[in-house]
């Protein structure tokens, strides 16, 4: 998976995804929820770019999915319902995988429990030695990129505040889902979220 920087207009729509979700379990198809979104506008959005967009952005992640996970979401208790769109989202983004298994799983880890600037800027740029694409990202890419990591891991309950020192927490996942999730080999997704190191 190549590095991009599509996120930064890709918020962590948890309230959108858990009602695509609940649609699929109806019966409702991946396809099909792109239509509903432009006709029946069931994510209430403004524009019909934006019901366009964040029909597509929700329906790429979803597909990354089986039923077990998509039933999780749609009827699952909050906490993991909202890792798992979480989980989602870092399989379809390889940066803020990395993001999530190099720095934030390393603060769990190490009980280091506050997320701060330095240490995405020291993130963002280690990526820049190691990929010509992310080099030759604006600063102004960065910026946005770090705000929309922030909010999101603020928004599933991964992280306290958004300003200053940002606290982390502690994700809570249902023992049954972590070992699905294991099972089928996503170990290492869910791992950089919750900061196992098995």
């Amino acid at each position: 998976m190549e590095y991009k920087s599509t996120i930064k207009s890709r918020p962590y729509l948890y309230k959108e995804t858990k009602k695509a979700a609940i649609l699929i379990k109806q019966g409702v198809t991946i396809d099909e929820i792109k239509n509903k979104s432009i006709e029946d506008n069931i994510f209430q959005l403004e524009s019909e770019a934006r019901k366009k967009e964040v029909a597509s952005i929700i329906a790429a992640r979803l597909k990354e999915l089986d039923e077990f996970v998509i039933d999780k979401i749609s009827e699952g208790n909050v906490e993991t319902s909202k890792v798992l769109v979480l989980y989602a989202i870092i399989k379809t983004d390889r940066l803020f995988f990395e993001f999530m298994n190099e720095n934030y799983k390393e603060k769990l880890l190490l009980r280091d429990l506050f997320l701060r600037d330095k240490d995405f800027n020291a993130f963002f740029q280690s990526k820049r030695e190691q990929s010509d694409k992310v080099a030759s990202w604006s600063e102004y890419t960065f910026k946005k990129l770090k705000q929309v990591y922030i909010r999101i891991l603020f928004e599933c309950g991964l992280i306290e505040n958004q300003k200053g020192d940002r606290a982390i927490k502690t994700p809570i996942l249902e023992s049954e889902v972590k070992d699905y999730l294991y099972k089928i080999g996503d170990k290492i997704y869910i791992n950089a979220i919750l900061g196992d190191s098995e």
